[in-house]
């Protein structure tokens, strides 16, 4: 029996940080740090009065008491009704007069967080996805950067079997992670997901109380039996820090656990595969760390001739961050394996008719499968 495996980021599929869609890079990285200054500072114990003028003066930056539909904020403080406040403002925002004064002396003093301020992808996007994901037709789908369960649901119910034309599927499965702009690693399979193993609590080998895994390493448990007393598959699903703000070390720790849990799943069953959005290329430590396990890349495998890379133009190494990593039992099973790249606009990239510009493009990112006679 032919099974496709794919994974695919999908850039989320109905709603996602606005500052995620910047066309300005450096502006989104800016923004996307002084974020994580803000969530790192509000959950100190105390604030001192340093950090009560960081914080003071980031909020004031970013508009972030602003509820504003036509020219919403890139963050907003959420604090809950009747309870105590974060800051207070006085005077007319920008005027010379205006001030955001913080009243609460720790994180314990008040209730309510920081959050990215979404909006409403295209609908064309969304459709263009679908579209992608009907195209593929991959029996087990890592989806990377969806924002929950309910809603990779209803994407999978009203837009692959909707306007995408494609046959929904039975079974998903997404818990969230560690990632608080919402974007987490779901799966849709054909075949049952027997369990879910989850690390979003896996500690950081650097010694701080942070967790490791930016989102999570999900471990999906998927009966694939053609014959009675089968071994079940395990796929392990990724997508590791990100290069912006980058942090390579931590990215290779992530790599390192991975692979880590990877020889763990190996005691269980043959059938284990690593996939998702690693972040790096080809040759980098983070790679490296999970080929070592003996995992090998579907795009090394004779039966593949499109383009070297995954993301953007595609048209390069430098552009490979998205991996499926078979084990060798599986390994030896591929039969074909190629890459869906007209769910992209870019330069040099042929797309779907529907795709016509960046706001219209399912992602970034082209879907990679493999199909394997199991």
């Amino acid at each position: 029996m032919t099974i496709r495996i794919a994974t695919f980021n999908m850039e989320n599929l109905f709603r996602r940080p606005a500052v995620l869609g910047l066309q300005d890079v450096e502006r989104r990285r800016r923004i996307l740090a002084d974020f994580a200054e803000l969530v790192s500072l509000l959950d100190l114990a105390t604030y001192e009065r340093a950090e009560k003028l960081r914080i003071a003066e980031l909020i004031k930056k970013y508009r972030a008491y602003a509820t504003d539909p036509v020219a919403p904020p890139p963050i907003f403080i959420n604090q809950t009704r009747g309870g105590a406040s974060l800051f207070q403002t006085s005077g007319r925002p920008g005027s010379d007069d205006f001030e955001v004064r913080i009243l609460a002396n720790g994180r314990r003093n008040w209730s309510g967080w920081a959050e990215l301020v979404r909006e409403h992808l295209d609908g064309d996007a969304v459709r263009n996805t679908g579209k992608v994901v009907t195209e593929v037709n991959a029996d087990v789908l890592l989806a990377v950067e969806v924002e929950d369960r309910l809603t990779l649901d209803r994407f999978n119910e009203q837009i692959v079997g909707g306007p995408a034309e494609g046959k929904p599927y039975p079974y998903n499965m997404l818990i969230d992670g560690n990632d608080i702009r919402g974007i987490d690693i779901g799966i849709l399979s054909r075949f049952p997901i027997r369990s879910v193993r989850s690390h979003i609590f896996d500690p950081d080998p650097d010694g701080s109380k942070n967790p490791l895994f930016s989102r999570d390493c999900p471990e999906f448990e998927i009966e694939i039996r053609t014959a009675p007393g089968e071994e079940s598959l395990w796929l392990l699903g990724n997508h590791l820090k990100s290069k912006s703000n980058d942090n390579p070390q931590l990215r290779e720790n992530q790599a390192k656990r991975v692979a880590e849990i990877c020889r763990a799943a190996l005691t269980r069953s043959s059938r284990v595969l690593v996939a998702g959005d690693m972040n790096d290329s080809p040759g980098s430590k983070p790679v490296s760390a999970l080929l070592a396990t003996g995992l090998q890349d579907v795009m090394s495998h004779p039966s593949y001739k499109g383009l070297p890379g995954t993301f953007g133009e595609c048209d390069s190494p430098r552009q490979k961050i998205d991996y499926l990593l078979l084990s060798p039992s599986l390994w030896s099973q591929v039969q074909h394996v190629g890459l869906e790249t007209r769910g992209i606009f870019a330069e040099g990239i042929k797309s779907f008719n529907s795709v016509t510009s960046r706001t219209t493009a399912a992602s970034d990112h082209a879907a990679l499968y493999a199909d394997l006679d199991l």
